[in-house]
């Protein structure tokens, strides 16, 4: 839509093109015409009201708790496949009294991701009048707030490289008018509303396998043996589970 604009106002410069054939400076002008259009084109505003300063803002905050969100859903989702892995080996033990204690920790490895808190970030469940860029943009709000182990600290080298990957990032951004910009946030809130949704499952899991496990230490061996069979096979039949396990990563 914004070349065909752009289009429309070169040609409504034409006429003064031909005004100027008699100016040395004719290609000069005229290619500085071209390129004020098309500064004019860019600062158009956004649909939502927002500016192009703002438009690009959302991009990086978007585009930053995408990464930071792909990495805790990577680390929950592998976690759990494990978990389903190490259960079919243990079925090569028949023996209630080998089998049990490697329930005991292939489970521990699971819920230990709750008990360190920098591992998986924490994400609101969404309202039920709230939007799914308001949800969004306020999932995005909180987990800015939270600092992941690590982030805290790095080196020279890693910032440069950090600040050469967003001078690139601006660069692209640059070249886009306002409205593609503001197409492509979009894109990434529909995105990451339904990275969240898949993310909060597992997490759910996770934080309910924590506490069966946990109140399954009230009961003897033999019961408590099969609550731990129990507990492992309801996450393998769980949606949110089935949902992801076949994902493949790349």
């Amino acid at each position: 839509m914004w070349r065909g604009n752009l289009v429309e106002r070169v040609e409504n410069e034409l006429p003064t093109f031909n005004r100027q054939k008699g100016n040395t400076n004719l290609v000069g002008k005229f290619t500085q015409s071209v390129r004020r259009i098309v500064q004019d084109v860019k600062d158009e505003g956004a649909a939502s009201g927002m500016s192009r300063e703002e438009v690009i803002a959302t991009n990086e905050r978007l585009r930053a708790v995408r990464l930071r969100l792909e990495d805790s859903y990577d680390t929950a989702k592998q976690a759990l496949v494990t978990l389903m892995n190490k259960y079919g080996d243990s079925k090569t033990h028949r023996n209630i009294f080998n089998r049990y204690p490697l329930l005991k920790v292939m489970i521990k490895e699971v819920i230990r991701l709750e008990t360190q808190y920098w591992t998986l970030v924490d994400i609101p469940k969404q309202e039920k009048q709230e939007t799914v860029p308001a949800y969004v943009m306020r999932a995005c709000a909180i987990m800015e707030k939270t600092q992941k182990s690590g982030e805290g600290v790095k080196t020279s080298a890693k910032l440069a490289e950090e600040a050469a990957e967003r001078r690139e990032r601006l660069d692209r951004l640059e070249s886009m008018t306002t409205a593609l910009i503001e197409q492509e946030n979009t894109q990434m809130i529909n995105d990451l509303y339904r990275l969240l949704k898949k993310y909060s499952g597992l997490r759910n899991l996770i934080r309910e396998l924590k506490s069966e496990y946990g109140n399954s230490k009230l009961y003897p061996i033999f019961p408590r043996y099969t609550m731990l069979k129990d507990m492992i096979k309801d996450i393998m039949h769980d949606p949110d589970y089935m949902e992801v396990c076949h994902e493949v990563d790349n």
